[in-house]
C-alpha cells in the first residue's frame, strides 16, 4: 500500500503532513506496512507451506531494503495500475463515469495478472530437465536485486514478479472501498465516499484468470497525485482522492497481523484500518495458494511441488532435491561403489 515510498519520501519532505501509503519504509508516516503484512501472511510458524527467514527477507524486506513486495515503490511510482489507484467514482453529479472507474480497476487487475504470470514463467527456470533444483538459480548468498538492475537468478526474478503482484493486491484493500465503510456521522460525498464492507479474498483479484473482472458498481479507489489532499486539487479536483479513501498507515504486528493504531482519517473510521490489513493478509495467503495452483497447471504436480519448495526454503538444494550436476556426481559415486563391491565379491569368491 503506497503513496509509494520513493514518491512518499519526497512528498513528506516537500509537503506538510504524513506521506500516505501501506508503507515500505520507516518514516514520513509509514511503518513498513507492506513488509509487516507480508510477514504476517507468509512467515513460517510451524508449518511447511511458508517462507523461511532468509527467503522471506528477500520477499518482504528486512528494514534495510524494500524487498520485492516494495519494488513498485521504486520503479512503478507513476503507474496507477501497479497500486490500484485512479478508479474513483461517486454516484450522482461526478466528473468521472462508472465505466471510467471500472476501466481503472480492470487496468489494475490486468497489470497484476501480468506480474503473476511472469512469476509462473520465471519459476520454470528453477529446475533442470530432471526436476532437480539448480543451485545457481536459488542461491541467496547475496541479496536479490531488481531484474532491471541485472538480476538473473530465477528465485529472485520469480520473487520479484510475485512481490509486485502482492504489492498491488495489498494496495487494493488500502486504496479501495472494498473492505471499509464511510463515516456514519457525515454525509456521503467526495470526502466521505461509501464503503462496501466486504471480506477477502476479493473475486475482483482473480490473477489466474484471463476474463474481464466483475467489478461491483460501488467499488472505487482514489484519484492520486503527489499533492494528495482533501478536497482534491489539480487533476483530482472535485474527485474522490487517495487522501480521502486510503487506509495506508498504522502499526501492524508482523507476526499476528494485529493492528494497534490507525493514522489516516479513513483508517480511523470504525475498524477500517484493521479490516484493510486483515483483507491484505488474507489476500496475500490466497495469492500464494493461487501461484502454487498455477505452477501445477503449468508444470505438473511433481515439478510444481519442487518449485514451491525452492521458492520458500533457505537451502532448497538440500531440502528440495539435488541439482543436475549433484545428481551426476552421486551417480558416479554410486557406480564406483558398485564396481568396488563387485571387485571385493570376486576376490572373496576366488579365495573360498
Amino acid at each position: 500500500m503506497a503513496s509509494r515510498a520513493a514518491a512518499g519520501l519526497l512528498t513528506c519532505l516537500l509537503l506538510p503532513g504524513p506521506a500516505v501509503a501501506f508503507g515500505t519504509v520507516d518514516g514520513g508516516g509509514q511503518h513498513r506496512e507492506h513488509e509487516r503484512i507480508t510477514r504476517a501472511a507468509l512467515a513460517c510458524s510451524g508449518g511447511r507451506d511458508c517462507f523461511e527467514p532468509v527467503t522471506l527477507d528477500q520477499l518482504a524486506g528486512d528494514g534495510r531494503g524494500f524487498g520485492t513486495v516494495g519494488a513498485p515503490d521504486r520503479t512503478e511510482v507513476s503507474i496507477p495500475a501497479a497500486h490500484c489507484d485512479d478508479a474513483d467514482f461517486l454516484a450522482g453529479d461526478y466528473p468521472r463515469t462508472r465505466e471510467q472507474a471500472t476501466t481503472g480497476l480492470t487496468d489494475c487487475v490486468t497489470h497484476l495478472r501480468r506480474r503473476f504470470q511472469e512469476a509462473v514463467r520465471s519459476a520454470g527456470q528453477l529446475l533442470d530437465d530432471g526436476g532437480g533444483v539448480i543451485g545457481a538459480e536459488v542461491r541467496l548468498d547475496t541479496g536479490c536485486r531488481l531484474a532491471a538492475h541485472g538480476e538473473q537468478r530465477a528465485k529472485c526474478t520469480t520473487l520479484e514478479s510475485f512481490g509486485r503482484a502482492l504489492h498491488g493486491v495489498q494496495d487494493f484493500y488500502a486504496h479501495s472501498s472494498w473492505a471499509d465503510e464511510a463515516d456514519p456521522a457525515r454525509p456521503v460525498a467526495a470526502d466521505n465516499p461509501p464503503g462496501m464492507n466486504r471480506r477477502a479474498p476479493s473475486p475482483v483479484l482473480d490473477l489466474r484468470g484471463d476474463g474481464v473482472p466483475d467489478v461491483p458498481r460501488d467499488l472505487a479507489t482514489g484519484c492520486f497525485v503527489l499533492q494528495d489532499t482533501v478536497p482534491g486539487s489539480g487533476a483530482c479536483a472535485g474527485r474522490v482522492t487517495h487522501a480521502a479513501l486510503n487506509k495506508d498507515n498504522g502499526l501492524i504486528d508482523p507476526v499476528t497481523g494485529a493492528v494497534t493504531s490507525a493514522e489516516t482519517p479513513r483508517g480511523r473510521v470504525g475498524r477500517n484500518f484493521e479490516k484493510a490489513v486483515t483483507g491484505a493478509v488474507v489476500e496475500t495467503r490466497h495469492q500464494w495458494r493461487e501461484l502454487r495452483a498455477a505452477l501445477r497447471d503449468e508444470y505438473g504436480e511433481r515439478r510444481a511441488a519442487a518449485m514451491a519448495c525452492a521458492l520458500t526454503r533457505d537451502d532448497p538444494v538440500d531440502e528440495c532435491g539435488t541439482s543436475g550436476s549433484g545428481r551426476t556426481v552421486a551417480l558416479i559415486l554410486a557406480g564406483l561403489m558398485l564396481a568396488g563391491l563387485a571387485v571385493l565379491a570376486r576376490r572373496y569368491l576366488s579365495l573360498s
